[in-house]
């Protein structure tokens, strides 16, 4: 099997053109293209792209980009979600619809050239952002959704700016694929548990961005943190630089564990027992709980003495019907833990307030808490 990147080959103007495809979702690359400009009336192109063909943009950038956010503001009308008195149905037909969505917003595609300059007129510059994404560029042509590129350019604005969490003592800067720690309620429980007796080491299982083991750190700890993602393992070690905290905190890359133990093992695991789709959706969605049992199962081999594992989860997975309290304590119980103390949050992000939302009753109930496990 080849592990060379797949590319496309169509025909403009009489020219064959060959570009090689780009896709962060792993979408297989088109088997045709078409090219489309703003001389397409908007109902051909979504009729094109609801019929699975793909249309390479050859008109005006900010064309496309008022072509792109139609097309959303239509996808939203044409896939909606019924609600089920089922939660869990609910669930599945809501992560059904977004794919539906998705898959037909990644047909409308844009060229980029060797330097990854987008090739249309009144573009504007990705080229910062796409090598924040993706490296240092090949030389040559490429093929991109415009959603993606789009999804790039605005992650690679957060990555400047950052996100202040006062917890952590300055700005948080996550990269493209890497979570953003804009949900607040999971830190501060965090920076507010009380640290076992003679704490001095802890972990940080699967960190993302380093936003907890910079908490950590903050709390006076020495800190190994652990991510699988080169991304993340990159972006958490930058963000321990920029704070100042590099000293205190060391990035490895481990599926969960680093090597010895520590008297608080810190996991914020993906809420949902779902498929991601996409690597930031990995920060998300846990298929069968896998990191969750994981960690539950690893747990009593890495603390030390009268130490402590932390899981930081939200019972939204219970409100949907997708992991039950039940399974989660049995977990905890067959792994050799006890729980000796919880601290509980409510979230205040916008999704709580939507009553539009099908997941509405779910995230309207939904808690945050920070279970402290010990060994029994």
């Amino acid at each position: 099997m080849s592990d060379l990147p797949p590319y496309l080959e169509w025909s403009d103007q009489g020219r064959l053109r060959r570009a090689r495809w780009r896709s962060e979702a792993g979408l297989p690359a088109p088997p045709a293209l078409e090219t489309a400009d703003e001389q397409w009336p908007l109902a051909a192109i979504l009729d094109a792209l609801r019929a699975g063909r793909h249309l390479l943009w050859r008109g005006d950038w900010i064309a496309a980009r008022r072509v792109l956010q139609t097309l959303t503001q239509r996808a939203v009308q044409l896939f909606r979600v019924q609600p089920d008195v089922s939660p869990a149905i609910t669930f599945a037909r809501h992560r059904a619809v977004q794919g539906e969505r998705a898959a037909l917003l990644a047909r409308l595609l844009v060229p980029l050239g060797p330097d990854y300059k987008v090739q249309l007129p009144r573009a504007q510059d990705v080229r910062t952002a796409c090598r924040a994404a993706w490296g240092k560029p090949d030389g040559n042509n490429s093929v991109v959704a415009l959603r993606e590129l789009l999804a790039l350019v605005s992650a690679s604005e957060w990555q400047k700016k950052g996100v202040l969490v006062p917890a952590a003592g300055g700005r948080i800067h996550p990269r493209y694929g890497v979570f953003s720690p804009l949900r607040g309620e999971y830190i501060d429980l965090v920076a507010s548990a009380p640290l076992p007796p003679g704490a001095t080491q802890a972990f940080d299982i699967g960190t993302g961005s380093g936003v907890l083991a910079a908490v950590l750190a903050r709390r006076g700890l020495q800190v190994v943190a652990t991510d699988l993602a080169v991304r993340a393992q990159e972006c958490a070690a930058e963000n321990m630089e920029r704070l100042g905290l590099a000293s205190q905190v060391s990035v490895l890359a481990a599926d969960l564990f680093p090597p010895g133990r520590a008297t608080v093992v810190v996991c914020n695991p993906p809420w949902l027992p779902a498929q991601p789709t996409s690597p930031v959706e990995m920060a998300v969605y846990d298929p069968d709980s896998r990191m969750l049992r994981g960690f539950l199962q690893g747990l009593a081999a890495h603390l030390l003495p009268g130490g402590e594992g932390w899981l930081i989860l939200s019972d939204l997975a219970e409100h949907l019907g997708l992991r039950s309290r039940r399974e989660l304590e049995e977990w905890i119980a067959a792994a050799g833990l006890q729980v000796v103390g919880r601290l509980d949050t409510r979230p205040g992000h916008a999704k709580v307030q939507d009553a539009g939302d099908p997941l509405h009753a779910a995230r309207a109930a939904e808690v945050t808490s920070l279970w402290r496990l010990a060994t029994q």
